[in-house]
């Protein structure tokens, strides 16, 4: 058999499987070109399914939900349209090349879906101060909708603003949402909010002639507005794509960003430290509101709007989060396991450098069984395959090493299956077992292009008999879209 085969495997290594598989929550897609959006309109998501009007906040475009345009069609004034955010709402279909909708109340966020307000078919989401927690899936759906070339546009709040009362403000929310998510929760953007409420502060601007969010087609940026708000700590070390634009007064470098930028797979992120340069003063009716957005001090407006323009793509040939067309790439995340037991759900100590059974390439392979015990093991790893690939292929490379001498019985199984969101099992490709042992590795693949446009979990289900280890090892997987 291939390499020096080790001992059955000990049980007391492998607990029972960590929560695996089938929700949305476990989306994953590879460091992949984003798929384009539509050549002249950019598409934006207003979020307002997390209390965003909780309290004295407005924090939408229009009453008119998901579409504006159902209250006022043309809109040439910031009061055609009703909410705090209308200002920004009203300038960007006054500029043309913009598509707005908004996300209603008792919605959840979705990547990957057939609802009208699904991310596949947007390019920016702005979350304006979320006043409650997403939801697993939903940070799953948020995560890999920028990872896939989608814009994020991230505002939050001083610490303590719990406009709902329900324990968590944005910062929390949002920190939450990049620390404690399914896809990667390493300081996936390269910064943490700060646990802050600064009273009142001009942050300005750097020195950049070149940056598109300070220089861009709506105007030049000098100076942005803290009416009670945060600001956040830049961790490049960890995103070498993330910028401070505007930094709290005495403040420069990695501490004290007011306003920053960053980048995620394909996607582009923006974060700004408080709700009240967006604000512009207008709204529902019984709401406490400040006009922000036209401090003569600050140059909120034009922050705000560059900053949308560039998360859509403005000027650039990526952008967008939708899986209408189809760029070749490569989407399992973490393919050759080298990142360890990362972004792939499966039992404890499936995934590993231990010498017992060799990688094909680099250190780290999924061993499932071996240990000469009844034992099942699960690897799985959840994409969306977009609309327009025409060809979708899955391929790894196994090595099957046994103990068993029956040349007719397969006793110890792994299936390599398809399987929805709601756990049935849509296909399976194939089945192994002991009577596949030999040395060495071999390469299967499977076409997957019938679920073009579906979100599916790739699912392996290692099954091992009483007695007698079979050990199925797995390395240098791919999910090949074009």
């Amino acid at each position: 058999m291939f390499g020096s085969r080790r001992s059955p495997r000990s049980l007391t290594t492998a607990p029972a499987v960590i929560g695996l598989l089938v929700t949305a929550a476990a989306l994953q897609f590879g460091p992949a070109t984003a798929p384009a959006h539509a050549a002249t309109t950019h598409r934006i998501l207003f979020d307002n399914a997390h209390a965003e009007t909780a309290g004295n906040a407005d924090w939408i475009i229009s009453t008119s939900q998901p579409d504006p345009l159902g209250q006022d069609s043309t809109p040439s004034a910031e009061t055609d349209w009703t909410g705090a955010l209308s200002s920004w709402g009203v300038s960007l279909q006054k500029a043309g090349g913009y598509s707005l909708k908004t996300l209603p109340s008792g919605s959840s966020l979705s990547y990957g879906g057939s609802s009208a307000t699904d991310l596949s078919d947007f390019d920016t989401l702005v979350l304006p101060e979320p006043n409650t927690l997403f939801t697993t899936a939903e940070k799953t759906a948020i995560m890999n909708f920028v990872k896939n070339g989608g814009g994020l546009f991230m505002i939050s709040d001083h610490t303590g603003a719990d406009r709902n009362n329900d324990g968590q403000d944005a910062v929390e929310i949002l920190n939450d949402l990049m620390t404690n998510n399914s896809v990667d929760s390493t300081d996936p953007f390269g910064f943490s909010i700060d646990s802050l409420s600064i009273g009142s502060d001009y942050p300005s601007a750097i020195s950049d002639s070149t940056d598109p969010v300070l220089h861009g087609s709506f105007g030049t940026v000098g100076k942005s507005l803290i009416a009670s708000g945060t600001t956040a700590t830049l961790k490049p070390a960890d995103n070498s794509g993330v910028k401070g634009l505007l930094y709290r007064t005495g403040y420069s470098g990695n501490t004290g960003a007011f306003f920053l930028t960053s980048t995620f797979g394909s996607g582009r992120v923006a974060f700004w430290g408080d709700s009240s340069p967006i604000d512009d003063g207008t709204g529902q009716s019984g709401n406490t509101l400040y006009d922000g957005w036209n401090d003569t001090g600050a140059t909120n407006a034009a922050l705000a709007l560059n900053a949308t323009a560039w998360l859509a793509g403005s000027g650039t040939t990526g952008g967008g989060g939708g899986t209408g067309t189809c760029t070749a790439a490569q989407l399992l995340g973490n393919n050759g396991f080298e990142s360890g037991a990362t972004t792939w759900t499966t039992t404890s100590g499936a995934i590993g450098n231990d010498s017992g059974e060799a990688a094909r390439t680099g250190s780290y392979k999924a061993w499932l069984n071996g240990y000469g015990a009844a034992h099942t093991d699960t690897l799985a790893q959840t994409v969306t395959i977009p609309a327009g690939c025409t060809s979708a292929n899955l391929s790894f490379y196994l090595h099957v090493d046994t103990a068993e001498t029956t040349t007719s019985t397969a006793y110890d199984t792994l299936k390599a299956q398809v399987v929805n969101s709601g756990g049935t099992v849509l296909s399976t490709l194939a089945t192994y077992s002991n009577l596949n042992a030999a040395n060495g590795y071999t390469r299967r693949g499977f076409s997957l292009a019938g679920y073009a446009g579906q979100t599916v979990t790739i699912k392996f289900t290692g099954t091992e008999g009483s007695t007698l280890q079979t050990s199925f090892v797995i390395d240098d997987t791919a999910l090949n879209v074009s």
